[in-house]
């Protein structure tokens, strides 16, 4: 072999060698960015609410057989072990929509979980803890290393972070009650959360008889008045209850005169009735 050739054999190999170590470095990288942002496995809870919800009325509500919860209960204290294994440093990996997405999960089988503490006894959620007690307050979902009530899931890791100024959350988490936002038949997910959160937000506004133009008041849940403050958050440029109902003239079913009326500030806002008994099956 001339010189030459060993100096061509030996770019050559040398090449072949920071290929090799730049694919590796490349994949290396890639794997990482998955396992970081790579959704949490929603699948037991997304099967149990499959098998147990139905939608109804279009979509714009839904009913719980907890009846089939109760006898899937061992895959839903499966669920819940899952979920309490996360600790804050692999959420705080997470990308937002994953972050909320899991969130929103835990708070709505930890809901059913509680009904099904006292069911078929109950008639409403809110029977449960008595008079003096208050279901939302009851520290029993093991979270981000402690034990949490709902009220802590929904008011401080979600509403009082400021991370996700998300007005659409209110119709997500669920209340295991006939007012509430229908309980979605599919478990939320980080890279579907946007889409999924439009879809209950619009057809929640689009149920008349929970929201509807009535005379020249608009009657709407009494959500939007306990919650206000997040539907004035500056959310997507939205600075107003009425710019955010607006936003959803379509669902409301508001023709481009009383929507421009809206926005003016020129539409009575009125708070129809919240039925709190179960939506159960």
């Amino acid at each position: 072999m001339n010189i030459f050739d060993s100096i061509s054999k030996s770019t050559s190999s040398f090449s072949s060698s920071r290929l090799m170590t730049k694919t590796a470095v490349a994949t290396s990288i890639l794997l990482a960015s998955v396992a970081s942002y790579a959704d949490f496995n929603h699948s037991t809870w997304d099967s149990l609410l499959n098998k147990n919800v139905t939608m109804t009325n279009g979509g714009k509500a839904s009913v719980v057989n907890y009846n089939g919860m109760k006898a899937d209960k061992s895959k839903l204290d499966s669920y819940m072990a899952a979920t309490s294994k996360v600790s804050q440093s692999e959420f705080n990996r997470w990308s937002k929509d994953e972050q909320l997405a899991f969130l929103i999960n835990v708070y709505n089988a930890g809901t059913v979980e509680l009904v099904l503490t006292k069911y078929p006894s109950i008639k409403s959620i809110k029977d449960i803890g008595g008079i003096f007690g208050s279901p939302w307050k009851q520290d029993f979902v093991t979270l981000l290393g402690k034990k949490r009530s709902l009220d802590d899931i929904e008011h401080n890791l979600i509403r009082g972070s400021k991370r996700y100024n998300e007005p659409r959350i209110h119709f997500a988490v669920n209340c295991a009650s006939i007012g509430c936002p229908a309980l979605l038949d599919d478990a939320f997910t980080g890279s579907k959360l946007d889409k999924q959160l439009e879809q209950v937000t619009s057809k929640f506004l689009a149920d008349s008889s929970r929201n509807r133009l009535k005379g020249g008041t608009l009657e709407v849940s009494p959500i939007f008045k306990w919650y206000k403050e997040d539907f004035e958050s500056n959310w997507r440029g939205t600075k107003d209850l009425e710019g955010f109902l607006a936003r959803y003239s379509s669902s409301l079913s508001l023709d481009k005169s009383q929507t421009a009326d809206l926005k003016a500030g020129k539409t009575k806002i009125g708070y129809t009735d919240y039925n709190w008994n179960l939506n159960k099956k």
